[in-house]
């Protein structure tokens, strides 16, 4: 796997391991940096903080309300699919951001059903 760097506004993200369900980055944000206001369709977003001070607004889809959440070191939070987000270093902050995909639990296509033989 070829590690991938870019560049942003706000510091850099570098691309540590992807496949068709999950992304793993990690990101220098300058402090006062802060990223587009956006959402992922299908997507959950996670954010562990490395070092630094990093808050997390959402936007809640089920209420006019945002809420607000400060990471500082070794926290987690995670963001659903649909949801719309946005980062702002409080203080030079290095965070793991990880992406995943929901999980269809529905998934199965049957070709039968299942039975038991003992009668």
């Amino acid at each position: 796997m070829t590690y991938h760097k870019s560049g942003k506004v706000w510091g850099f993200t570098e691309l540590i391991d992807s496949n068709n369900y999950f992304e793993f980055h990690r990101i220098k944000i300058k402090k006062g940096g802060v990223c587009s206001k956006h959402l992922h369709k299908h997507k959950w977003n996670g954010f562990f903080v490395e070092s630094g001070k990093l808050l997390i607004r959402c936007w809640k889809n089920d209420y006019n309300l945002t809420d607000e959440t400060i990471l500082e070191k070794g926290e987690y939070t995670k963001v659903p699919p649909g949801e719309k987000h946005q980062f702002e270093a409080l203080e030079e902050t290095i965070c793991f951001e990880i992406y995943w995909a929901n999980f269809d639990h529905n998934d199965i296509e049957r070709d039968s059903v299942g039975y038991n033989r003992k009668k």
